[in-house]
């Protein structure tokens, strides 16, 4: 089945009031409901898929040419399996307001909703972590 995956930042600022009282209770210019959206296709699609809460995430790569290996804790994730391939989207539980799968005709979209005010880092595509869950040993 075809699945997207959709991460949006929530706007702090963004105020219900103002969107129900002028706009008929959308967002506006002036009061965006989102700082931003970011959107992945799984260009082969899923078989199956999986909620893990208060799960590791596997972080590895490299660096300064050493090969390395963190666990990152308290991380909310969904495993995707593809045949073979199993991967892996999702953020830290203490950076995420809530998620939501929504399955329909076209396939699957899981939406990960991010809180504004926590400092997070995005090292790997699909994959946000709260600063204070971020490996030390691998900020310069």
């Amino acid at each position: 089945m075809k699945c997207r995956i959709h991460f949006y930042l929530l706007n702090e600022h963004f105020s219900v009031e103002h969107a129900e009282a002028n706009y008929e209770g959308k967002e506006s210019e002036m009061n965006r409901k989102f700082e931003w959206e970011d959107e992945l296709n799984v260009p082969q699609g899923v078989d199956s898929y999986k909620m893990l809460e208060n799960s590791i995430y596997s972080l590895q790569g490299f660096k300064d040419e050493e090969s390395f290996v963190f666990e990152v804790p308290k991380m909310r994730l969904f495993e995707l399996v593809s045949g073979d391939t199993i991967s892996f989207v999702g953020c830290s539980e203490s950076i995420l307001e809530s998620c939501e799968v929504v399955e329909g005709e076209e396939g699957i979209a899981i939406k990960f909703y991010i809180k504004d005010y926590e400092p997070m880092s995005n090292p790997v595509s699909g994959i946000f972590i709260a600063s204070q869950e971020f490996p030390k040993e691998l900020i310069a």
